[in-house]
């Protein structure tokens, strides 16, 4: 994911209005025109302006017409979920080793895949949204439908992709990325602290590990609102979820808690629900609400492929770990109605690892996209929601195929490394390794090297067997 949360106040104060609005707290017109009024460099650092506006953004009521019920605590998220499995059992640790190597697999894939057109995917060029510009991109070089690594080639078309570590011409493993970043940091989270580790155990090791400069949007703000409040020698209890997360962070819903799903998915195989508990932890202090909810819907999801392969029961389990009446269950509710009428080939080939997928539902994907953008084009391209429906798209569309699911990720735009390692986790999972047949994960020679230290280089292979070590303490704790 893109984007730096170093950002100047007034910057800030503009992506509030639209949060406060997205939160059901309206913001009237002339509180709107005082914003605008503001000069974005003669005002960049009036502290005292912006500070004056910021208070008068945090004393709007709730509309009464906002409906949705979005707590932020565990337990009142718990009381307005649906029913759901909660423990799906366990497997035999020869399985589950080749299960996590083929997670860590399909989140590099994915990450690798989609890093190159990140910037393309989330700003769009030439006018074009996001997706066209990545199809544009590609057919100018004879590569549509994606079905490999990008190519830096110059097609005279004045498109240009970033990342050349992870383009065709050059990739041999999979470069530093937040997306795997985060994954890792869950890692040692639990491998220092165990399952009972707490969110500020989740800071402390953010502080340890990351470089700042790695750290974006709602983690920068979150992570220099702790920093700030609670000095080395003098630790303050008065530091809460609530502070870090909503002081100067209009990020609280964007997709950067999402992101940070799949360690937790990883530990508790089989588990979903205590999955959505640590992504709880990891999440609340830097989101709110959908925020935190894109992650226990996606930990829950992908503890459960660990047993599940179907993509809808997937998805079903994933929204029954989050409240039934929040902006992303509804968004994920109107998607699963909205795939049969894009196409029925999802619901017809038997989806799943041990399926014969039929030909690529490239098209019925992108008409299944073209409603999506329809409906949720309007939020940032660093959103929760509208990523959340790119990912559970390519599930659906993909059939689980590995290669197919991915791709399909990819192609959908918005932020491209975070969609495909997302959907590469769980198609990783379900498939497992030994059964992935994908030309995208022989270049990366199974290694890993991040910006995370203590895991300067790291092959999949052992992180898939310390991730087995941290499942059998979770499992002896209960």
């Amino acid at each position: 994911m893109i984007f730096s949360g170093w950002t100047n106040p007034l910057a800030l104060l503009q992506l509030e209005l639209i949060q406060r609005d997205y939160e059901g707290h309206p913001v009237p017109e002339d509180l709107k025109q005082q914003v605008a009024a503001l000069d974005d460099e003669k005002d960049a650092m009036n502290f005292e302006a912006v500070d004056i506006l910021y208070k008068a953004l945090d004393k709007l009521p709730r509309d009464p017409k906002f409906t949705y019920v979005q707590p932020n605590d565990l337990e009142g998220i718990r009381r307005e979920r649906p029913d759901g499995p909660r423990q799906l059992g366990g497997l035999a640790e020869i399985d589950l080793l080749d299960k996590f190597h083929g997670a860590w697999t399909g989140r590099a894939v994915g990450c690798a895949l989609g890093k190159p057109v990140e910037g393309i995917g989330i700003m769009g060029r030439q006018g074009m949204r996001g997706r066209k510009a990545i199809r544009t991109y590609l057919e100018n070089r004879q590569h549509w439908p994606l079905d490999y690594y990008f190519s830096g080639v110059d097609a005279g078309d004045d498109l240009q992709i970033g990342c050349p570590l992870s383009q065709r011409e050059n990739i041999a493993f999979m470069e530093p990325d937040d997306d795997i970043h985060y994954t890792l940091v869950a890692l040692r989270v639990l491998e220092d602290y165990g399952p009972g580790f707490k969110w500020r155990d989740v800071a402390s090791v953010w502080n340890q590990s990351l470089p700042y400069s790695a750290i974006c949007t709602a983690e920068a703000q979150a992570i220099m609102n702790y920093n700030n409040a609670v000095p080395k020698k003098a630790r303050s209890d008065w530091v809460t979820p609530e502070y870090t997360s909503i002081n100067r962070n209009p990020y609280r819903e964007w997709i950067g808690a999402q992101i940070r799903a799949d360690g937790w998915g990883y530990a508790c195989a089989g588990n979903p629900e205590l999955a959505a508990e640590f992504a709880y932890r990891d999440a609340c202090w830097t989101h709110r609400a959908n925020g935190i909810y894109g992650e226990m819907m996606f930990a829950a999801i992908m503890a459960a492929a660990f047993v599940v392969s179907d993509p809808i029961e997937l998805i079903d389990i994933g929204l029954s770990e989050i409240p039934r009446n929040s902006r992303l269950a509804e968004a994920c509710r109107a998607a699963l109605a909205q795939a049969p009428v894009c196409g029925d080939s999802w619901a017809t080939s038997g989806a799943g690892p041990q399926a014969t997928p039929k030909a690529p539902a490239v098209g019925h994907f992108h008409a299944y996209m073209d409603w999506v953008e329809e409906h949720y084009g309007d939020l940032s391209g660093v959103h929760t929601v509208n990523n959340a429906l790119v990912v559970i798209g390519s599930m659906i569309f993909g059939q689980m195929d590995f290669h197919q699911s991915v791709c399909r990720s990819v192609e959908g735009g918005w932020d491209t490394d975070c969609n495909g390692a997302t959907c590469g986790s769980i198609v990783g999972i379900a498939n497992g390794s030994t059964a992935l047949d994908s030309t995208l994960i022989a270049p990366l020679n199974d290694t890993i090297r991040p910006n995370v230290i203590g895991f300067q280089e790291i092959s999949m292979t052992e992180l898939a067997e310390r991730t087995l070590k941290v499942h059998r303490t979770i499992v002896a704790n209960g």
